[in-house]
């Protein structure tokens, strides 16, 4: 099992700290599969993780980018229909999957998914 937080940021004030929303998870399954079974609303997952839509959009924290393989090509296109503004870190959870490596990951959720 590894840990897992997500924070929901755009509810807090200018200068808040937020708590984040932290689930332990198994490895072996993709991160918005993780988000959905612990009951984070914000990741809709319409499609089920195959791909061809962006509502689980997550942000992922700096410190953790670098720990992701590489963005595909296909991702990276499907990103552009994101209903939030894409960031640099910005990732679909469908294509993270969850590795021990990952214990402790934090991710951001986006204002919206739609």
């Amino acid at each position: 099992m590894i840990n897992i937080t997500f924070y929901d940021t755009h509810n807090a004030n200018s200068g808040e700290r937020v708590a984040g929303t932290t689930v332990q998870v198994e490895t072996g399954q993709s991160l918005m599969t993780a988000a959905v079974n612990a009951g984070i609303d914000a990741i809709a997952a319409d499609c089920g993780g195959t791909l061809t839509c962006a509502t689980c959009h997550v942000i992922v924290r700096p410190a953790w980018a670098d720990k992701l393989p590489p963005i595909t090509e296909e991702e990276s296109n499907m990103l552009d229909f994101a209903a939030s503004p894409r960031q640099g870190n910005s990732r679909l959870s469908c294509q993270i999957e969850l590795t021990p490596e990952l214990n402790d990951m934090e991710v951001d959720l986006p204002l919206s998914q739609y």
